[in-house]
Order: structure tokens, then C-alpha cells, then sequence
């Protein structure tokens, strides 16, 4: 194992290098709607949305150099609701190396990739899922894995026939059923010919061919998107995968141009990059109806049975979820995050959206980001 002072400067000649203190590094400023969501949902002021950004800007900076040099004892990394980085580590040796870098350190019991482990095998058993078994996810700062049932007894009865260790995994009852928002005649983009309505998540290109990602429940190859209900065709899709994951790409017809923006209500917002924001960060997605609505990213990897079939790999948030925001993008700052996949609850009410992380697609359908 590495000493304290080689971890540590080692730790610090990372964070240097990718512009930490933060204010030796240009921060994305936020837009004043996009700051509006994040007061009117967040409950924060503007200044605490400032501050918020710029922690989350360093966190995202500093959990990559934190995770290689913790390696397999690395437990997780979070943001706390105080705005803290917490990285977790199932070594005490290297807390002091953890502070040193600017972090607050936990010791937990188990690394990460054991619960990843654990969480493996519920994929491996999603066959025997039965109807009040909703999902599953890594619970970081927590440091066991969460299955989310309708009752005791039937997320009980998943994990023992999944053969995962009982000790590990935490039944949650929950009645909220998730579903994926398809086919519901809202938002404001485009029209899957034949099937209902969607958003385009972010803009990307294949060599020369421009188009777009959105949600894979959204259509198969060879569908046809349209500008709306008998409208003029824009595209079509190339490619699409659900379930199992939820993401899709739609080559565009001569004569559109994909943008590297977002548009929420109006506002437009640049897309720089898509670096992962840690957990605890704020998230906000983006619709043509509503605008923007955010929240905090609450798990990564997360496994949610839909109706139609499961789905492993998205991220769970707490932003409101509503009709018709099937594959609506999800932003940290300027950084593309995912297309939302599915939820529960509303707006008025509250809810839990999960969307589909961009990285997946691009690296599986061979596809480039367009970024302002």
C-alpha cells in the first residue's frame, strides 16, 4: 500500500492539474433559468446555487484521481446535503490521504465493488423479479445495496432466489411503480410515426451523418421521426436498445443541423461535455412544455423493472417526473448526463426520475457528442 505522504502529494499534483482550487478553473455558470429551477426545487438561495455549482464542479474534477488511487478499497464518492465531497474508502489508512486532498473521508465496511457485486447478481436474477419487485441500486453512502418492492415479503423473496448475500441487501417498500413515459402526447419536439411523442435528448454525429439521442422505449430502427402529428419527417432511427438499457439514436435527413444546446421553455443552455456528475450533485432536465426541473442524482447503475421488461444501468434522481418526457436531457451544469428513461410521482406531488447515461450510446453506437 501506498504511504500517506505518496498518496497524498500524488492526490494533489492530480487535483492541481485538472484545475483544482476551483477558482484557478473557469466554472460553467449557470443560466437564470436554470438557477431559478434549482432555487424553486432545490430550496436554495442564489448565491447557495452558485456555491453549489462550483462545489460539484470540483467534486466531478477530483473523484477520478480519488478513485484510481484508492483502487479496490475505494467505497464510493457522494456530495452531502451540506455540500460536502465525501469519499468512502474501506481502508482507515486512507483517510488521512482523503482529507489531505480536500475531501471528507468515510471508513465503510465494504468497497464498492463488492456492492457492485452484490448488485450483479440481482441483474443476473431479474427473471425472477416478480410484479412487486420495482428495482434495485447501490446505495453509496449507506454502503449496502437497496431493493425496492411493494412489500417485505416480496423483495425478501428476490434476494434469496437471487443467491446475493441478505446481509448486504436492504429491502425498501415503496408503492411508487415506475413506468417509461411513452406514448403520451406531450412535450414539444418530435413525433415517433405510428407511436406518440418524445424529446430529443442531446445532438450527436456519426462521421459526416448528424441526428440525435433519446430513450430506447421511444421507437426501433427503422422508425421514422416526424416534426409532429402528420408532420414532416426529420429522421430516423438507426439504432435502439430497450429493454435491458433504454437508449436510441435517430439519424437526421438532409437539411437539419444538430446544435450543441438544450433548450428548456425557451431558455438555452450550451452543451460542453459530458463528464459524470458524482452522486449528490444537483441534475436538472430539460423540457420544451415545462422548462427545467431539478434535483439531486441519487444512485448510479440503478435496475428498474418497468412493465415492458427491465432495464439495468440508469441513474435514479429526485427530480419530479411528468408525462411525456421520454428521453428529455438531463444536465449537471454543462455537462450531459443522461436522457430520462422513466419515474413515478409528478409534479405537484413529487416523484423519482431514472434516465439513461449518455456514454453508454455514444461508445455503443459509435457516436461523437455535439457541443457548443
Amino acid at each position: 500500500m501506498k504511504s500517506f505522504r505518496s498518496v497524498a502529494a500524488a492526490v494533489a499534483a492530480t487535483l492541481v492539474l485538472t484545475g483544482t482550487p476551483v477558482r484557478a478553473a473557469p466554472v460553467p455558470a449557470a443560466s437564470p433559468e436554470m438557477v431559478r429551477a434549482m432555487r424553486r426545487d432545490l430550496g436554495l438561495t442564489a448565491e447557495q446555487a452558485a456555491s453549489r455549482l462550483v462545489a460539484e464542479e470540483r467534486a466531478r474534477r477530483a473523484e477520478p484521481a480519488l478513485r484510481g488511487l484508492l483502487g479496490p478499497r475505494f467505497g464510493g464518492a457522494w456530495l452531502a446535503a451540506d455540500g460536502s465531497f465525501v469519499v468512502a474508502t474501506a481502508d482507515a489508512a486512507d483517510a488521512p490521504a482523503i482529507a489531505a486532498s480536500g475531501a471528507r473521508p468515510r471508513v465503510v465496511a465494504r468497497p464498492l465493488a463488492a456492492l457492485e457485486a452484490t448488485r450483479d447478481l440481482l441483474d443476473r436474477a431479474a427473471h425472477r423479479a416478480g410484479p412487486g419487485v420495482h428495482g434495485w441500486y447501490v446505495d453509496e453512502p449507506a454502503n449496502d445495496v437497496v431493493v425496492l418492492a411493494a412489500d417485505q415479503a416480496s423483495g425478501a423473496a428476490f434476494v434469496s432466489g437471487s443467491k446475493a448475500d441478505p446481509s448486504v441487501v436492504r429491502v425498501r417498500t415503496s408503492a411508487a411503480r415506475p413506468v417509461p413515459y411513452a406514448d403520451i402526447r406531450g412535450g414539444d419536439t418530435f413525433v415517433v410515426q405510428g407511436k406518440g411523442r418524445c424529446i430529443v435528448g442531446f445532438t450527436v454525429r456519426r462521421g459526416t451523418t448528424g441526428g440525435f439521442l433519446t430513450a430506447g422505449h421511444c421507437g426501433q430502427r427503422g422508425d421514422v421521426a416526424l416534426t409532429g402529428y402528420g408532420g414532416t419527417p426529420i429522421g430516423v432511427f438507426e439504432a435502439s436498445s430497450y429493454p435491458g438499457d433504454d437508449y436510441a439514436w435517430v439519424s437526421l435527413h438532409p437539411g437539419w443541423t444538430p446544435r450543441g444546446t438544450v433548450v428548456g421553455l425557451g431558455a438555452e443552455r450550451p452543451v460542453r461535455g459530458a463528464a459524470p456528475a458524482p452522486v449528490g450533485s444537483s441534475v436538472c432536465q430539460a423540457t420544451p412544455a415545462t422548462g427545467w426541473h431539478c434535483g439531486i442524482l441519487q444512485q448510479r447503475n440503478v435496475t428498474v423493472v418497468y412493465p415492458g421488461g427491465t432495464v439495468t444501468g440508469l441513474v435514479r434522481t429526485s427530480v419530479c417526473a411528468e408525462p411525456g418526457t421520454s428521453g428529455a436531457p438531463f444536465l449537471s451544469g454543462d455537462q450531459a448526463q443522461g436522457m430520462t428513461s422513466g419515474g413515478s410521482g409528478n409534479c405537484s406531488t413529487g416523484g423519482t426520475t431514472y434516465f439513461q447515461p449518455v456514454a453508454e450510446p455514444l461508445s455503443a453506437f459509435g457516436l461523437t457528442l455535439v457541443t457548443s
